[in-house]
This record gives C-alpha cells, sequence and structure tokens, in this order.
C-alpha cells in the first residue's frame, strides 16, 4: 500500500475510533469494571501512543513528544519500550482528561500524515509496515472498546444500550445439519505479500483427516437444552479446570445471561431483552463450549480444520461495517440443485456463519508455527510472548471490520475468558 493510500486509511479508521465513542458519556470513558477490560479513554490513549512510540519517534525528525508521562501511562506491556502503568489500575486514571487525549489523537495525527507526506526514503519500508501494523492495531482494540464497553454497562443495574436495537425481522433457522471435508495434507497459514500478522505465518502443511462441521453456529436455544440438562452440574462434561472455574466463579449460564422470574434474558449492545433462541450462543468460555460439544456427542474443530474448511467460503457475514453489533442467526438457503447437493455431500444448507457472528473456539492451543518468526525488536512482542496457556478462535465477530479479516486471522484468549464475542461451532471426524 502506498503513501497516498496509507494515509487515507489511516484517517478513516482513526475516524472510526472517534465514532465508536459517539454514544458513550463522559462518565463511560473511564470506567473500568474488570482488570481485562479497560477503559475507552485507555484504547484512544494506547493506540495513539502506538503511533508515537513506534513511528513517530524514531522517524520523524524533530518530532515534539505531546507528554513524556503518557511513555509510562499507555504503554499496554512492552517490557522494551519502558515501564507500564498497571493494566488493573487504568480506570484510576481521571486523568489525562478525555479533551486531552483527544488533543493528543489530533497532534499524533498531524504529525503522521505529515511524516507519509514526505517520508525520509532511507526509512519507507519501515515506515508503511509499521504504519500499515498500528492501523490493524487500532482495529483490533476498536474490537475490545466494544467488548469492554459491554462488560462495563452490564456491572451497572441500570444496564444502559450502547446501541439502539435496529435488528432484521426474525426468520426460519435451519436444522444443523452436517458437512464433510476430504482431509489429506493441506496447507495453512499466511503465505502472500498482503498485511498478515507474525502469528499467521509461515504457510506449512499439515495432515488432515477426513472431518465433518456443523453447517452453523450452535444457537442460543441449543445451548438452552445443555443448560436444562444439567450441564453445569455434571462433573464428566468438564475438563478439570473448567469444573473447578464454574464452581469457584459460580456459572450457571453464559456470560450476560440472566433470569427475569422464570424467563432468561440477555444483555448485549443493545440492551437487555428476552433471550433470542434462534441467536448463536455467545460470550461462552473454552471450557463452556468445550463442554456444550462433549455433551451434544462432538467436539471443537482444530484450527486447521476450520482454516481448511474456510478456505472454500466467501468472506461474508455480520461485521462492525453492518451496524447491528449483534451476531445474527442463520437463515434458511434455496433449495440446492442435485448437483450442488452432491458437492455438499447431500445435505441441503450450505455451511453458514463460518466469518462474522462469533469468533469461534478451536481445540487447538495457540502456538508458534513451525519456522514462525517474530518480528524484529520491540514490535516482536506484539504476538509472540503470549503463545502459552491460550487458546485459538478463528473467524472474526460481529464487532469485527470485514476487511479487518482473512481466513489465515488468528485470534486467541485463555480458556476461562468470556467478554469477548466468543461462539461454537461443532466437529466430528467423519
Amino acid at each position: 500500500m502506498g503513501t497516498s493510500a496509507l494515509a487515507q486509511r489511516f484517517q478513516a479508521v482513526r475516524a472510526r475510533s472517534g465514532m465508536l465513542c459517539a454514544p458513550l458519556e463522559i462518565e463511560d470513558y473511564g470506567i473500568q469494571a474488570m482488570e481485562n477490560a479497560s477503559p475507552p479513554k485507555w484504547h484512544l490513549a494506547h493506540t495513539t501512543w502506538f503511533f508515537e512510540t513506534f513511528i513517530l519517534i524514531p522517524f520523524a525528525p524533530g518530532y515534539p513528544v505531546f507528554a513524556q508521562a503518557y511513555a509510562h501511562l499507555f504503554n499496554s506491556y512492552y517490557e522494551t519500550a519502558g515501564t507500564f502503568f498497571p493494566r488493573r489500575q487504568r480506570g484510576l486514571l481521571s486523568r489525562p482528561t478525555v479533551a486531552e487525549v483527544y488533543r493528543y489523537r489530533q497532534h499524533v495525527n498531524d504529525a503522521l500524515l505529515e511524516l507519509l507526506a514526505h517520508p525520509p526514503q532511507q526509512h519507507l519500508d519501515d515506515i508503511l509496515q509499521r504504519v500499515q501494523l498500528g492501523i490493524e492495531h487500532e482495529i483490533q482494540h476498536q474490537e475490545l472498546l466494544l467488548m469492554d464497553t459491554l462488560y462495563n454497562f452490564s456491572v451497572n443495574p441500570l444496564l444502559p444500550a450502547y446501541h439502539p436495537p435496529n435488528l432484521p425481522a426474525p426468520s426460519s433457522q435451519p436444522p444443523l445439519d452436517w458437512q464433510t471435508f476430504k482431509g489429506g495434507l493441506v496447507e495453512i497459514g499466511h503465505d502472500g505479500v498482503a498485511f498478515a500478522y507474525d502469528n499467521e505465518r509461515p504457510c506449512h502443511k499439515v495432515w488432515l483427516d477426513d472431518f465433518r462441521l456443523a453447517t452453523r453456529l450452535t444457537s442460543n436455544a441449543e445451548y438452552l437444552a445443555f443448560i436444562e440438562d444439567d450441564g453445569y452440574l455434571r462433573v464428566d462434561l468438564w475438563l478439570s479446570d473448567g469444573w473447578h472455574t464454574v464452581n469457584t466463579q459460580g456459572w450457571q449460564a453464559p456470560l450476560y445471561w440472566f433470569r427475569q422470574g422464570k424467563d432468561w434474558m440477555h444483555f448485549d449492545l443493545t440492551g437487555a431483552h428476552p433471550l433470542r433462541e434462534d441467536e448463536p450462543v455467545s460470550h461462552l468460555s473454552y471450557y463452556e463450549a468445550d463442554a456444550c460439544a462433549r455433551w451434544a456427542g462432538k467436539r471443537l474443530p482444530t484450527e486447521a480444520e476450520w482454516e481448511h474448511a474456510a478456505s472454500t467460503q466467501s468472506l461474508t457475514g455480520s461485521f462492525l461495517d453492518s451496524g447491528l453489533y449483534v451476531p445474527q442467526p442463520a437463515t434458511l438457503t434455496p433449495t440446492l440443485s442435485h448437483g450442488e447437493r452432491e458437492k455438499t455431500h447431500g445435505h441441503t444448507n450450505s455451511i453458514q456463519q463460518m466469518y462474522g457472528e462469533l469468533w469461534q473456539w478451536t481445540q487447538s492451543a495457540y502456538l508458534p508455527y513451525p519456522g514462525f518468526k517474530p518480528l524484529p525488536g520491540t514490535l516482536g512482542e506484539y504476538n509472540g510472548k503470549f503463545m502459552c496457556d491460550q487458546w485459538v478462535l478463528r473467524g472474526g465477530c460481529c464487532v469485527s471490520p470485514q476487511d479487518h479479516l482473512r481466513v489465515t486471522y488468528r485470534n486467541f484468549f485463555r480458556a476461562a475468558d468470556r467478554w469477548m464475542f466468543s461462539g461454537l461451532r461443532l466437529a466430528e471426524d467423519a
């Protein structure tokens, strides 16, 4: 991507961060309801610190640092870039003010655009690569901002809505069906010149046996059946650490489900409402996804299976761009011809919801690919140092921008995490 196109994308992404904060009141900007959920103000400042620290300071001659203290306040976890303020205390930072953070953003925006307009040619490649990484980094934080805002709002007894519900009319959902995928020696991972994170590389070969994937994500109704069959009370369904977590945390349902009388309610970015049974079940931990799959007599897909299957699908679904902010149910597909049924091994419904809607848990640990090389220098801390005790999710979600995703994209969280937009697709051996 050339400097002009990159500058346009930079401006568009930076503006979208402001747009996503537009529904917030000033009091919302500083809330941090748990250690993992950062305040919106911190996200705005940290993404700005990233551009300042990794691009402007090393490559923009004479760049005036906006505030020296921000190097400590808004560094997230980069040990080789200096010290950082404790993550769990980010909600205590009443200063700098929101207005000051927006001035910081404008200061960095102006300097970055000036640098792109007149880049030092000897560093041009480094600058372009780092700006693109910074843009994709900010997009990741836009999703985090919405995840964190949802959690922050969920602890408020008023259950405020971030966004008014503007959902399509309900339609019939297809029954859960299965699609078979042939295995063999397949390639996964990114091998192109287009942008990808270092953890997606290199492209490499893996062996897959034949497998089947559910043609859609597991729905709220299907997960409710798991709950009603004492799913949270049966030790035989749970991994040991999962069973410990269920009992110490008192889990009885997915995050953001609650009872009102005898009825199940659900809280999302559109507020509280009766449980929509056709929507895909969301905000599951790895433990819950694994237990529900075990209850169904199935399993989670591996990330190689998921990528092999998704490589045959178009990158379509509900993304941030739709403005819905809620995962959408699967829909009945038109009746397939005999030839089309043969391509799907006789099934009348093709696979859906591979992209968008919800990040899908896989049974694959987040580990380096064979031949993985982290980025040089401090930016090598971006992904590589987290390759321990985490699990891979694939596919994006309803608050991921469509142009941020690709079939090789690897997301990762810890097994007990569930405040992200995570869901479940069942798999089985063929």
